[in-house]
């Protein structure tokens, strides 16, 4: 005897089919379901994997300009240490021994760089500020110097953190923000090259 006669011999009460139906139903349901979650699943995971490459890209351009700005201005600022160190050496050529004995710096003189360098002048000028302060010249020129090498290698160290940020946002945006300008830099560049 086949199933299907003898199905044909059951006699099911009248619910049964709608009971059948409502399983049949709720299976069908239950596959969508799982259908649709694997869909998710995997537009998530494409998603997912499409934001870490990105993000990879962006790291591997970060790098680059990290590299690149690293190299280009700090060979820059070494080398305007480089001059310095050269300048001051030859301080005794240009301001001899003798010249230290010749010319005299007052104390007024001292004070008001002490004054330029703290910001502010304790007091008002004096008759002590004319009397001798007993630094010699060379001294001075050497103090100054440093003081110029330093200023120039600051300003070579905030030209080259200027062009990282503008690097950077170009790595990340596309493009560097509206308030940087490239030959805004150049011009600043070509001002330190001049001196």
């Amino acid at each position: 005897m086949s199933i299907l006669s003898y199905a044909r011999k059951l006699v099911l009460p009248a619910w049964a089919p709608w009971a059948l139906g409502a399983v049949l139903a709720a299976g069908a349901y239950a596959t969508g379901r799982v259908q649709e979650a694997r869909v998710g699943a995997a537009a998530l995971s494409d998603y997912k994997s499409k934001q870490v490459a990105q993000t990879v890209t962006i790291i591997q351009k970060q790098l680059e300009v990290v590299t690149k700005t690293e190299i280009e201005y700090r060979d820059r600022v070494k080398k305007i240490y480089i001059q310095g160190a050269s300048i001051e050496s030859e301080i005794p050529k240009y301001v001899r021994p003798d010249d230290d004995q010749r010319f005299a710096v007052n104390a007024g003189f001292v004070r008001i760089l002490d004054g330029a360098w703290a910001g502010r002048i304790d007091g008002p000028a004096g008759v002590t500020d004319q009397q001798p302060a007993g630094v010699p010249i060379s001294h001075i020129a050497a103090v100054e110097a440093g003081n110029i090498t330093s200023c120039r290698a600051w300003r070579e160290k905030v030209i080259g953190w200027r062009a990282f940020y503008s690097r950077q946002q170009a790595a990340i945006n596309g493009a560097a923000g509206v308030w940087y300008r490239a030959e805004d830099d150049s011009q600043l560049l070509q001002g330190s090259a001049d001196q």
